[in-house]
């Protein structure tokens, strides 16, 4: 599927819906626990091996894919095969 920044994601079996923040330019498989994830959430459940939270941001090691998690639910999410990681936070200046 192509992706597009602001359309929402949900994954079968599970409570699990995400949100695209930043999307790669060419076509991906998204998956939450091994099934591929669709506007609808419709289709089989998948594994449930994990948890995607509530409001952090997941990514791919490249950086080419940023989603945000609307609805906790079971996981883990994937693009392509490769495991997305919650996206670390970014470090303020200190103020000497």
């Amino acid at each position: 599927m192509l992706l597009k920044p602001g359309i929402k994601l949900k994954a079968s079996g599970t409570t699990t819906e995400i949100i695209v923040i930043q999307a790669p330019a060419e076509e991906v498989t998204l998956t939450c626990g091994g099934v591929p994830m669709t506007a609808d959430g419709a289709g089989e459940g998948g594994s449930t091996e994990g948890e995607v939270l509530i409001g952090k941001r997941y990514c791919d090691a490249a950086g080419t894919v940023e989603l945000l998690c609307s609805a906790s639910g079971a996981g883990p999410l994937a693009m392509d095969g490769e495991a997305l990681v919650v996206k670390a936070a970014k470090a303020l200046p200190s103020s000497d």
